[in-house]
């Protein structure tokens, strides 16, 4: 259900490379060193980077992702010798990133890695800890999990804290009853391993994965910020855009990693997330009249983004932008031709739209309405 009065002149047809499929996912990279340091579910493989660098040509300059993720373009940028930006408006997204393409002592690892493990255990205190996070742990677990973070929250500096803490989140995650379904966190009762012995193990493999880590490209620049209203990026500074935007959906990205948030970034409260890509829920304009409120909000915001990437983007620039369809009871919204519109209008040149993904769209889980595809953008200015 692409809105029928938009223009879809000089848009190039759909190309499907579904055999590209496994780019669209995450799960490639939990094979991967560094990369697989935090699960993130909405992320893309290291592959879909490195193919959209051959789709665009790039070769040298600087990366931009506005939605940075767990970092997996600026991480490869770094890989492959371009300088980059990420940016994203969690919190506890920009420590992952941070941490995954720091430049780390491992010295200073090791030596901290040891003072860690040798460490006699003290029972701590789990009143602190919200019964609604507690439910997801056994009671050892989460014991040890809340000793080791005061050690690593002692650490005084602070590229090894980010270190140390990113595999105590992912960690702790692998020991706990949580799974995650969607925009739900559930419980879900399981052995798990001995948490300071694979914790150890986690740390030990980490640091050998870094040792044999050789980057090309210097540390990217990482910000929490709003992906529409990116002001301390100079105009025209940017080579390449590799991204994917939240999905137009219904879901809350962030509630699930309230665990994260809890126990270790407490106090700071994770930026909402929702349908649309900023903090706001208000349409200034129409976009697409007859689509949902919810795709118009979500549009208007993809837009003023799009106007941010035209200015901080070289002339002759090029960007990928990793986009889903959405779900709505009149029927399948196809967000990779009203982005292909949006960035026309702009003054964007699209150059190719490559459906990666597809899958069947369902009213009340049994009435088929369509299919939904998940498309991968190229757009040159």
């Amino acid at each position: 259900m692409t809105d029928t009065q938009i223009d879809t002149s000089g848009i190039p047809p759909v190309e499907e490379r579904y055999d590209l499929r496994h780019l669209t996912t995450f799960i490639p990279n939990k094979r991967t060193p560094i990369h697989n340091w935090f699960y993130f579910k909405e992320g893309f493989a290291r592959d879909f980077v490195a193919a959209s660098l051959d789709w665009m040509g790039v070769k040298e300059g600087t990366l931009l992702d506005p939605f940075v993720g767990s970092g997996t373009a600026v991480l490869t940028a770094r890989e492959v010798g371009l300088s980059s930006i990420g940016v994203d408006i969690s919190p506890l997204m920009v420590l992952v990133s941070r941490a995954k393409s720091e430049d780390h002592d491992l010295g200073l690892l090791r030596q901290l890695s040891s003072r860690i493990f040798a460490t006699r255990f003290v029972r701590p205190s789990l009143t602190s800890i919200p019964s609604g996070v507690r439910k997801y742990f056994s009671k050892y677990a989460l014991e040890d999990v809340v000793f080791l973070r005061s050690l690593v929250d002692g650490i005084t500096d602070e590229e090894a804290r980010d270190f140390f803490i990113v595999l105590l989140m992912s960690s702790a995650m692998r020991a706990s009853y949580a799974y995650k379904d969607g925009a739900l966190l559930r419980v879900r009762k399981r052995p798990t391993p001995s948490f300071r012995k694979f914790f150890r193990a986690r740390v030990k493999r980490a640091i050998k994965e870094l040792e044999r880590f050789r980057p090309i490209g210097p540390e990217p620049s990482l910000r929490v910020g709003d992906a529409r209203m990116l002001g301390f990026i100079e105009d025209s500074s940017v080579d390449c855009i590799v991204t994917s935007p939240p999905y137009l959906n219904k879901i809350e990205y962030t509630r699930v990693y309230d665990i994260e948030y809890s126990l270790f970034l407490p106090g700071m409260p994770p930026a909402p997330i929702r349908s649309y890509i900023g903090l706001g829920v208000s349409v200034g304009e129409s976009v697409f009249p007859s689509l949902p409120p919810v795709a118009n909000a979500y549009f208007a915001d993809l837009k003023r983004w799009l106007s941010e990437m035209w200015r901080v983007m070289k002339d002759g620039s090029k960007g990928t932008i990793l986009i889903a369809g959405g779900v709505f009871p009149t029927g399948v919204v196809d967000s990779d031709m009203c982005l292909a519109v949006l960035a026309k209008e702009m003054g964007f040149r699209v150059d190719r739209i490559i459906a990666l993904n597809t899958r069947v769209a369902t009213r009340d889980r049994v009435v088929r309405i369509g299919q939904v595809r998940e498309s991968a953008v190229i757009i040159s200015k």
